[in-house]
């Protein structure tokens, strides 16, 4: 015995299932044979501000002439990659050779925290490359591999912080 289907208090049109396709290139429903199309939103079209012919708020800065004012100052202009890089802080140099099968890893610890990480990156990626060697970068510390402690206390001096640790 078959149940019919009844409508739902709330809700005035009897639900079915009907056997619809869409096609994806020209965005219309088929079904056996027959075409519907989609209805759709209009646009909303914002207004643009330049048709606008009176503005909404008043400008402050309507009624002022740049012409007669004199030349402002110049901008400093760096002196040299020492007086970009000055005051990046302090690191501690540390050398570890704990759980890593005797071999010496050097490890550039203690970053101030506003240096972000992502200039702790590509100081890391600055110092492999100058030393050659490979690395990584693990919780604010740059881990090198090798024993390269002058090369790598050097590097980061000319990139403006100051260095404390082993020598």
């Amino acid at each position: 015995m078959e149940r019919s289907r009844r409508r739902s208090p709330g809700n005035p049109f009897q639900l079915r299932t009907l056997p619809f396709f869409l096609n994806l290139v020209s965005g219309e429903f088929i079904q056996a044979g027959l075409r519907v199309d989609i209805m759709t939103m209009p646009k909303k079209v914002g207004r643009p501000l330049s048709q606008d012919s009176q503005p909404v708020l008043n400008n402050p800065f309507a009624g002022l002439r740049l012409d007669g004012l004199p030349p402002g100052p110049e901008p400093p202009s760096p002196a040299g990659p020492a007086a970009r890089k000055s005051g990046l802080g302090r690191v501690v140099l540390r050398r570890e050779t704990a759980h890593r099968g005797g071999k010496s890893v050097i490890v550039v610890h203690d970053f101030a925290p506003s240096i972000p990480m992502t200039v702790i990156e590509e100081l890391a990626r600055k110092l492999r490359n100058a030393c050659g060697c490979g690395g990584t970068t693990r919780q604010r510390a740059i881990e090198l591999q090798g024993n390269q402690v002058a090369r790598i206390r050097s590097l980061l001096e000319e990139e403006g912080f100051k260095v404390a640790g082993i020598t």
